[in-house]
């Protein structure tokens, strides 16, 4: 309406919990404006009561309440704010399931909660109103090791795992800013079933950025990004500003970490024609080592269940896709397993090839002493992979 926060208000509220139920005395906040309020254009399109209003959500959050509290704290209003501003520029709704890098406790203390995630409110959940149907999007803290959990899972199941353990937020997930220790040190037994979870339904983690190059050599000549001035030491054509925009549509979707909308997109690459497609006869790929360290989730969490993934240059538009047979829509296949197109590289992987790689790179399930530079070899298939030091 004109002023500089994008949500119009946000209501507080005291909610007194039931200890009976795990759910502790709280401070309940519901933001309004992410939906429409008016019905007459002036934030929003106007929609019909079939529609979602406005954005389809409001942001709601829990915070337990401290015993010589009277009223509720102000920082998590500045934080729903925060988020609503990100929604109404970039146009990306929030969702259950979905989770938030914040790199910072959310109260600005030394407190370890320093990420979200989103779960329908428990209370709340959608409601009809006359402009369309609204959702009630409910904000976890989460510590970091939480947050890499949710996102090499899946949001939803790692929240339905986080409600069942005894001081992690109980059944409505309400923050405790003074959490100082994990689900997985508070229950053990949660890593188990975590891992457990991706090996039977894989992973919804599709792509992350990285810093990336790649040759044709092989015996592979380790050589870094920055050494080699580009992101590939083969004969590479200039990508036009139409192939950058391409392919970041193309890989929008994983690297925002958000629920696929359905099976068939997750399973698939939105391609169009983007240059020539290049065949290489090898590929040695070299990542750094944050990167690298995925390789195990990548294999059992994405490829063994039909499923690409995407390492998506941090400098530049270059992209590295694993794909499997099951993808629609690659264009790397079995008479060209190494196939380019402009900077973009496809590598397919088939099912015997994963087995061989998971056997191999097992070790950096843990990565306890690691030496670096370490390349992976598969003289048969002429592939190689080197993680180099973040440094390089």
């Amino acid at each position: 309406l004109g002023g500089p926060d994008p949500l119009d208000y946000i209501s507080m509220y005291a909610n007194q919990g039931d200890e009976s139920k795990d759910i502790s005395p709280h401070w309940h906040y519901v933001s309004f404006g992410l939906s429409d309020l008016h019905g007459d254009g002036r934030v929003h399109e106007v929609s019909s009561s079939d529609t979602p209003s406005g954005f389809g959500f409001e942001l709601t959050f829990r915070l337990r309440k401290e015993p010589d509290e009277t009223g509720p704290p102000t920082w998590p209003a500045a934080v729903m704010q925060g988020l609503a501003k990100y929604v109404f520029q970039s146009g990306n709704v929030l969702c259950d399931g979905d989770h938030v890098s914040w790199h910072c406790p959310l109260d600005n203390s030394e407190s370890r909660i320093e990420h979200m995630l989103m779960m329908e409110d428990p209370q709340l959940g959608t409601v009809a109103t006359p402009f369309g149907p609204v959702t009630f999007i409910q904000i976890v803290g989460v510590c970091a090791e939480e947050l890499k959990a949710a996102q090499q899972w899946n949001g939803r199941s790692f929240v339905a795992l986080m409600q069942r353990v005894p001081g992690a937020g109980g059944p409505w997930l309400v923050t405790n800013m003074r959490r100082g220790e994990t689900v997985f040190e508070l229950d053990p037994s949660i890593q188990d079933a975590v891992d457990q979870g991706i090996e039977n339904e894989g992973s919804d983690l599709s792509g992350v950025s990285a810093k990336l190059c790649w040759s044709e050599e092989f015996p592979p000549v380790v050589q870094s990004a920055k050494e080699s001035g580009s992101n590939t030491s083969v004969d590479t054509p200039s990508i036009s500003h139409y192939e950058s925009e391409e392919i970041k549509r193309t890989l929008k979707k994983g690297l925002l970490g958000s629920q696929p909308s359905s099976e068939t997109e997750d399973n698939g690459l939105e391609t169009q024609e983007l240059a020539q497609t290049r065949a290489l006869e090898a590929v040695h790929l070299q990542l750094n080592l944050e990167a690298g360290l995925l390789f195990p989730l990548v294999l059992r969490g994405r490829l063994k269940h039909g499923r690409h993934f995407t390492f998506k240059s941090s400098v530049d538009s270059a992209a590295v896709t694993l794909v499997v047979p099951s993808v629609i829509g690659a264009f790397a296949n079995a008479e060209q397993p190494y196939a380019m197109q402009g900077s973009w590289l496809q590598i397919l992987l088939t099912e015997d090839l994963i087995s061989e790689m998971t056997v191999s790179m097992e070790e950096l399930c843990t990565a306890e002493g690691l030496t670096l530079p370490k390349t992976y070899t598969w003289p048969q298939r002429k592939m190689a992979i080197t993680l180099l030091p973040e440094e390089l």
